[in-house]
């Protein structure tokens, strides 16, 4: 029984006085001792618990934020700044968005991207051609809005409208 008795005071933290206190207190100490481990384990349960409910939460809020796609547009002179937000398994959502720019006639400069979770972050640089430099980017941002905002109007904008060759000023 020493020999156990020595065992279970070896195993807890290290104090010069447990060792000249009384057999019958050292294991009132190591019966502390454990139940203060027990109190700790709890709560770290009980913490744990909590992180996993809350890591639930922010899960769902990103999945129902990476459902809807986001796009803002920056105009600066003849450059065009385009930041996509949507979530990664809409990936056709950034190569749609670089064809309309192409087929509007930009030139795209680069094209970056970065995933968060569920989210994909795209930023797309372009460069607006002289020729369409006056209407050109309002073109650009009014069919982008369009396509992300999921609009199924059938006014789609007239070519002729946007040929400002074709107006006399």
């Amino acid at each position: 029984m020493k020999i156990l008795y020595s065992k279970l005071n070896s195993l807890l933290p290290t104090h010069s006085s447990r060792e000249s206190l009384a057999l019958p207190d050292q294991i009132d100490e190591a019966i502390n001792y454990i139940k203060t481990l027990e109190a700790k384990l709890k709560e770290s349960e009980v913490k744990k618990e909590s992180l996993l409910v809350g890591r639930k939460r922010s899960q769902r809020n990103l999945n129902l934020e990476s459902t809807s796609t986001q796009i803002e547009i920056h105009e600066m002179g003849s450059a065009l700044e385009v930041v996509l937000v949507s979530g990664s398994d809409n990936q056709f959502v950034f190569f749609e968005v670089l064809r309309i720019i192409q087929e509007e006639g930009a030139d795209v400069i680069s094209a970056k991207f970065s995933v968060s979770g569920d989210t994909t972050y795209n930023v797309i640089n372009a460069e607006i051609g002289e020729s369409m430099f006056i209407f050109g980017a309002a073109k650009i941002t009014e069919r982008l809005k369009r396509f992300v905002s999921g609009s199924s109007s059938d006014l789609e904008l007239q070519p002729e409208l946007w040929d400002f060759e074709a107006w006399d000023f």
